[in-house]
């Protein structure tokens, strides 16, 4: 008689190999929206435990707002907490760096052998002291964005809106029309990042928020304010126009949600990342209604320039699994994975194969003027990561206030703000 008892009893007795059981822990902004970059990392972890089938891989996720993370990365990273993936400002990447909080990727990004595929201003943006902190993911740019039918119904060309003379003259025909019914004409930033939308027009007239110099008392060379030279002093002239104008400093800020909300005609922000649009259909009939054109320039013989924003993905020094996070990073950063997310939040790729590569179709069915804002990615500006710069930039915020509410004049107000910028820097 035939019996399956010895068998079963051979195969009950094999014992079943445990997988290791591996947890990173990742302390993200949340990008306005907790779960972003939860829908990111999870479908990379699907590929990383592919790679690792000895592995069982989970993620603790610690998400805040931004003005929060920058407290908490900080908070954890001086107690030596072990987190092992973090978002950084490309603004704050040579303070971290300088306090030894985060680990050197020079060798691994090297060695991966991708880097030729970011966009050389993003790339510049991930350097500090000639060594690369993190992987700068994606990008915003700012543009300028208008209701077409209010603008017809002023009578203003949008193309007129391109050179600051038009830019003005508009503001004067669309308020006296559309402020009786609770509609301002032109946004202006007013609130804390007000320096991000006044440096587009500082480098278009070819000047920098700073500049290395030779005979520092402690250092051979370094940085030292630039941001009023004749350049700076003409950038906020434009400015100080606006103002004369009648166009407000808006202190409030809502990224976007102003001119959405049809109370703006005109705006210059990164409006493309609050705007949730799934197919084309829904792209034309948003571009069929609000017009995009890049930040208004001098006159025509100069070129727009504009600045970008977005996350850089880190390690802190005290992970205890930097090879493994590096790994994830690498596969959250693969086309056809990135792609789809960031056609989904409406985020612009920081990599040229996405950005112009066959994966951009992807994006350009739902982020609206797709094509046009990533040709301002090649020229965009970045800020200073320097330990230094967020106080700088406090610095332009009070010159830029000192002009709206008519305190001082354009070249008092940048030159004061430059001596105290000059102290900060050790000069």
């Amino acid at each position: 008689m035939f019996s399956i008892v010895s068998n079963y009893s051979t195969f009950a007795q094999t014992p079943i190999e445990k997988k290791k059981q591996i947890v990173l822990s990742a302390l993200l902004n949340d990008l306005g929206e907790p779960g972003r970059w939860r829908l990111l990392f999870d479908t990379a972890l699907q590929e990383l435990e592919k790679r690792h089938p000895d592995l069982d891989i989970t993620i603790k996720y610690l998400e805040f707002p931004y003005e929060q993370t920058r407290s908490h990365i900080l908070s954890s990273m001086a107690s030596r907490t072990p987190v092992d993936i973090t978002t950084i400002d490309e603004i704050w990447l040579g303070e971290f760096a300088e306090k030894g909080f985060l680990t050197d990727l020079t060798d691994r990004i090297q060695n991966w052998g991708r880097l030729s595929d970011w966009y050389e201003s993003n790339l510049d943006g991930m350097t500090y002291e000639d060594k690369l902190y993190g992987l700068w993911t994606w990008t915003t740019v700012r543009a300028m964005w208008f209701w077409k039918d209010m603008l017809n119904e002023a009578g203003v060309d949008p193309n007129s809106l391109k050179t600051w003379d038009g830019y003005i003259e508009a503001a004067k025909k669309l308020n006296p029309i559309l402020t009786p019914k609770g509609i301002q004409g032109i946004h202006l930033t007013g609130a804390n990042h007000s320096p991000d939308l006044w440096y587009p027009y500082l480098w278009m007239l070819g000047g920098s928020i700073l500049e290395k110099r030779s005979g520092h008392p402690t250092k051979e060379s370094y940085w030292f304010p630039a941001y009023n030279s004749s350049a700076g002093v003409r950038a906020m002239d434009f400015i100080k126009t606006q103002i004369d104008a009648s166009i407000k400093p808006q202190t409030n800020h809502f990224w976007g949600k102003e001119i959405l909300d049809r109370k703006f005609v005109v705006m210059l922000e990164a409006v493309q990342h609050h705007i949730h649009l799934n197919n084309t259909e829904q792209k034309q009939d948003f571009e069929q209604k609000i017009g995009l054109l890049p930040f208004p320039v001098p006159d025509e013989n100069y070129e727009s320039s504009t600045l970008m924003g977005g996350w850089l993905l880190s390690i802190p020094t005290a992970s205890k699994n930097k090879d493994l996070a590096w790994e994830l990073i690498t596969v959250t950063a693969e086309p056809k994975i990135f792609a789809p997310w960031l056609a989904k939040y409406g985020y612009l790729p920081t990599q040229v194969s996405i950005g112009e590569g066959s994966f951009s179709n992807i994006l350009n069915q739902s982020i609206p003027y797709y094509n046009q804002l990533v040709s301002m990615i090649p020229p965009a500006g970045i800020r200073p990561n320097i330990p230094e710069y967020p106080a700088i930039a406090e610095d332009v915020k009070q010159a830029l206030d000192d002009v709206y509410y008519g305190r001082k004049d354009p070249k008092q107000a940048l030159d004061d703000a430059a001596e105290k910028s000059a102290k900060i820097l050790g000069w």
